[in-house]
C-alpha cells in the first residue's frame, strides 16, 4: 500500500514523526511521504523512524500557492529541503503564516470571539521551523467555546467570506512548481476535487506540474475518474493518499483519520517513481 499525503505535528497533524511512522508500518503501507504544511521539520524524525520500521520514506511538502485570490496547495515529493533557495522559500512562507495568525486574532476579537494566541505562538517558537494556520485557530475556537468543532469555526469565522477571514499572500502555483523542481523534487497538485481549478489545469500542466492528486479522501468515485482522465489528457502523472491529519475528534473530515484509508495503484506509483528517477535526481543541482 502506498499513501503519498500524510501529515505530522510539524504542522497540522496530530502525531509525531515517530508516532506516524508506527501508524504507517501498523496500517500495512510500504511507501508513505510526510507533507507537512511549508515545512520539512519532520523528515529527519521520520527517516530515522522508516529506516527502523522496515517502509519507504518519501520527503515531501504541501506548499501553499495562491491563484487568483485563492488557495492551491501543490505537493512536493523527493524534495531537498536544505537547497538554499527553497529553504528560504519555506522561511518566508512561515513568517507570511505567523503574520496571517496576528491579523485574523485581530479580526476574531473584532468579531467577538477573541482567542489567546499566547500558547500557540510560544508553542511554535519552541518548534523551529514548524508551521502554523487556520486549523490551529480553529482549535482556539472551539476551546475557546466560540465553536463546536473546527468545521464550525471555518464556517463561522474563518473562511472566505466570515468575519475573520484574512486572504493569503504567496506564491503562485507556477512559482510553486518551480520551487519544487529547484529542490529537486516532482509536483503533484493536492485534491483537486476540493480545490475546483479545473478551468486551470491545462495552464498548471503547461507550467511543468508533474502530476494531479486523482485518490484522495475528500474524492468520491468519480472525482477520482475524472482526475485520472484528465491526467491522462494533460500527460500528467498522478499520485494519491489520505491526507491523513490523526485522530482529530474537533474535525469532521473523518475519512482523513485513516492512514492508509486511500492509496495510490501500485502501478501509478510505479510510473511516477520512474519519473523521479529520470528527472529528479537531475534537479536543483
Amino acid at each position: 500500500m502506498i499513501d503519498l499525503h500524510l501529515h505530522t505535528t510539524a504542522s497540522d497533524g496530530r502525531c509525531s514523526p515517530t508516532a506516524l511512522v508506527q501508524r504507517v508500518h501498523a496500517a500495512g503501507v510500504r511507501v508513505f511521504a510526510v507533507t507537512d504544511h511549508d515545512t520539512v521539520a519532520a523528515h529527519a524524525e521520520a527517516a530515522v523512524a522508516a529506516a527502523a520500521h522496515g517502509v519507504t520514506f518519501v520527503p515531501g511538502i504541501e506548499v501553499t500557492a495562491v491563484d487568483r485570490g485563492r488557495d492551491v496547495h501543490v505537493l512536493g515529493y523527493w524534495i531537498d529541503g536544505a537547497q538554499p533557495s527553497f529553504a528560504a522559500f519555506l522561511r518566508d512562507q512561515r513568517a507570511r503564516r505567523v503574520a496571517r495568525v496576528h491579523a485574523i486574532g485581530a479580526a476574531l476579537a473584532a468579531a467577538g470571539a477573541a482567542v489567546d494566541l499566547d500558547p500557540l505562538l510560544t508553542h511554535l517558537a519552541d518548534r523551529p521551523g514548524t508551521s502554523v494556520g487556520r486549523p490551529d485557530l480553529a482549535r482556539l475556537l472551539v476551546a475557546a467555546g466560540h465553536a463546536s468543532s473546527v468545521q464550525d469555526a471555518f464556517d463561522r469565522y474563518l473562511a472566505e467570506g466570515g468575519p475573520a477571514y484574512v486572504p493569503r499572500t504567496g506564491v503562485s502555483p507556477e512559482e510553486a512548481v518551480g520551487l519544487i523542481h529547484g529542490a529537486g523534487g516532482l509536483a503533484s497538485l493536492a485534491h483537486p476535487g476540493v480545490t475546483r481549478r479545473d478551468d486551470r489545469l491545462a495552464a498548471w500542466a503547461a507550467a511543468g506540474l508533474d502530476a494531479i492528486e486523482a485518490y484522495h479522501s475528500d474524492h468520491d468515485e468519480a472525482d477520482v475518474v475524472r482526475y485520472v482522465e484528465r491526467a491522462r489528457a494533460l500527460r500528467v502523472l498522478v499520485t494519491g493518499g489520505s491526507d491523513f491529519h490523526g485522530d482529530d475528534p474537533l474535525s469532521h473530515r473523518t475519512r482523513r483519520r485513516v492512514v492508509g484509508g486511500v492509496a495510490l495503484p501500485a502501478d501509478a506509483w510505479a510510473a511516477f517513481a520512474a519519473r523521479h528517477a529520470a528527472t529528479g535526481a537531475g534537479r536543483g543541482a
